[in-house]
């Protein structure tokens, strides 16, 4: 289908209210296959107003004598009002609004549109392939290896080409693993901790169903984990379902591993919400967010009743619960739920963060999240097809993702020095990963971006963050590296709302973000008299 055919009217006199904080915009409105544009009259200033289309979760329009209103509430939590000339005029554009911003072609989205200046296709999306990681991996220890036996995705469609196995399991074994495993996820590497000579794996659910059914092989892998791991190690198998969702899995064909057919395992049931339930709760608090007119007590019931912050306080704890399990007491940890896409990738990424100061780095954190979510099968199109705002509420919906950076946010303000990125980098990933000009997060999995040759035709999101002029806005300056786990608190009192994102569109900046540019400015300014001293200052202790 042409764009053509959904633009119902080429332009449109408008009037656009951003918020409280700027001031209204007016000129011509037009519409694109991708955008929604607005041009200032020839007084105002020349640049552009842009908004991507895919950005819009739903619509609301207003006719009031001859002249009409539309409102926009973006994935990105803004809400923009459209005051416009003319009765067809508004009807039309909010027609065309609707229909493009809910085209779910992949190939004819933005992304394989846009070309930026200094940008060229193919750039930064070899920053982190599987190989890249695995290679850390054997400096440490030889007890794993790269398997290349989903080369064609045969095995498992969300797993990508090559993953890291235990040495002593063949890719026979590896295929009928995957076929006890729920879509294909046989147990992988996920994170290898050299100083206590453990692993964190990652799986979906084993389909031992009614008839508790076994697979050897699949029972030779965590023997050979175990077996790879320092003398004497034992395992945990931490379920994020509770006992009773696991159980009443099995009756429809999944289940849990067997206690005497995993010698040296034990499972531990740490259930955490998904699906709907925590699309619910994310709706419910921006709601809450939005209501500026709120007395205190409502304010504070509505907080509790949303339940995020209580994900969050079971997240972080679920994931200091794995962490503690490999740094202190020495075990292996297998993280699987039921498909192994979603919370199961929200505690091994966390637990990394925790444990390994490599992943608190820029560089670290964004291989990170192309391992950890990307490559490892989370389905973007699925989870952020809507945000908070969306009228339709498809089931397959979940902030997993969000929860995640807010559960970073979080261990940034409990460690103001230890993460080299800031809050700028975690809500940059936030905006792109519900609307993006980049390709990074398109698509379910590895499998379907090949297909779509995501990586061919589209630019990395990486490469576009890489820039010089983004670096100011997504980096710590009071970053010093911290070669320590960081422990953090999961108490109820240590935990707070996430007013940078959630409250970022309805307030005006606090002293604390003003507070932050002055912090910047002043090691600017001291990087640039230190660069100007003579060498033999050098020496001298920095205050």
């Amino acid at each position: 289908m042409e764009f053509a055919e959904l633009i119902r009217t080429g332009q449109a006199q408008a009037e656009l209210l951003r918020g409280p904080e700027e001031p209204p915009l007016r000129g011509t409105l037009c519409i694109t296959g991708h955008h929604l544009l607005l041009s200032p009259g020839p007084q105002a200033t020349p640049d552009l107003w842009l908004l991507l289309l895919r950005n819009v979760d739903s619509i609301e329009k207003r006719i009031a004598g001859d002249s009409g209103t539309i409102t926009l509430r973006c994935k990105d939590l803004r809400v923009l009002q459209l005051d416009i000339e003319g009765v067809e005029a508004t009807l039309d554009i909010a027609r065309s609004i609707e229909a493009l911003s809910s085209l779910e072609s992949v190939i004819t989205s933005f992304p394989f549109f846009y070309r930026p200046k200094g940008l060229r296709l193919g750039d930064a999306w070899h920053f982190h392939p599987p190989e890249c990681y695995y290679k850390r991996v054997a400096r440490e220890t030889n007890a794993w290896r790269l398997s290349e036996a989903n080369e064609d995705f045969s095995l498992c469609p969300s797993y990508p080409r090559a993953v890291i196995v235990p040495r002593a399991v063949e890719d026979s074994a590896l295929a009928r693993s995957a076929r006890f495993r729920q879509g294909g996820r046989f147990p992988v590497l996920s994170y290898y901790h050299a100083p206590s000579g453990t692993v964190l794996l990652r799986a979906g659910q084993p389909l031992t169903g009614p008839q508790k059914r076994r697979c050897s092989e699949d029972e030779e892998l965590l023997r050979a984990v175990l077996a790879g791991a320092r003398p004497g190690a034992r395992g945990f198998i931490m379920d994020t379902r509770s006992p009773q969702a696991a159980k009443q899995a099995r009756m429809t064909g999944g289940g849990t591993e067997a206690k005497a057919a995993y010698p040296g395992w034990k499972r531990l049931h740490r259930p955490l919400e998904r699906g709907r339930p925590l699309q619910e709760s994310f709706v419910h608090l921006v709601e809450a967010c939005g209501d500026l007119e709120q007395s205190m007590d409502r304010w504070l019931n509505r907080l509790e009743s949303c339940r995020w912050l209580s994900h969050v306080k079971e997240t972080l704890s679920t994931a200091c619960l794995a962490a503690q399990s490999m740094e202190q007491e020495g075990a292996c940890v297998l993280v699987h739920g039921a498909d192994g896409t979603d919370s199961t990738l929200l505690i091994t990424s966390l637990a990394q963060l925790i444990l390994d100061p490599l992943s608190r780095t820029m560089a670290g954190f964004q291989e990170l999240i192309e391992r950890e979510w990307i490559q490892a099968g989370h389905p973007f199109q699925l989870r952020c097809a809507h945000s908070a705002f969306s009228h339709a509420r498809p089931k397959h919906e979940a902030p997993t993702f969000l929860l995640f950076l807010d559960c970073v946010w979080q261990l940034g303000r409990q460690f103001p020095l230890s993460l080299e990125f800031g809050e700028g980098m975690l809500l940059a990933l936030f905006d792109h990963a519900y609307a993006s000009p980049f390709g990074t997060f398109l698509c379910n999995n590895e499998k379907e971006r090949c297909l779509c040759e995501v990586r061919t035709r589209t630019h990395s999101l990486w490469s576009g963050l890489s820039q010089p002029k983004e670096q100011r806005k997504l980096r710590n300056p009071l970053y010093v590296p911290n070669p320590l786990a960081i422990w953090p608190s999961a108490e109820p009192q240590s935990l707070r709302l996430w007013q940078g994102l959630f409250l970022r569109r309805t307030r005006l900046p606090e002293p604390s973000e003003v507070a932050w540019e002055k912090v910047w400015q002043i090691v600017t300014d001291q990087e640039k008299t230190e660069g100007s001293q003579p060498t033999d200052s050098a020496s001298e202790p920095r205050p």
